[in-house]
């Protein structure tokens, strides 16, 4: 098993080698990818009822849900962020 587990908000986790893309779910193409994903039984929802502020991307074509911020994903993929001190104007998971 390659890559880290990178934290997707409410202690959920997913392996950064698996990760293809993070975008934002507000566009109508990301919306349809969503119910896509959810007709096809590849939709996981990690929001905890929260939100999404987020969709990953998976090299298995899953979609997932997650109530944390793009930027904050990315930065936690890139190895830049410190999970100690989280990001500004994030709250805790």
């Amino acid at each position: 098993m390659e890559g880290r587990l990178i934290n997707i908000g409410f202690g959920n986790t997913v392996l950064s080698s698996r990760v293809v893309a993070v975008i934002m779910p507000h566009s109508a193409p990301t919306k349809r990818l969503r119910d896509d994903a959810r007709n096809t039984q590849r939709l996981i929802d990690a929001t905890h009822g929260r939100k999404t502020r987020s969709i990953i991307i998976t090299d298995s074509n899953h979609v997932i849900l997650s109530a944390v911020h793009g930027e904050t994903i990315s930065l936690r993929l890139s190895g830049n962020h410190h999970p100690h001190r989280g990001e500004p104007g994030e709250k805790a998971d």
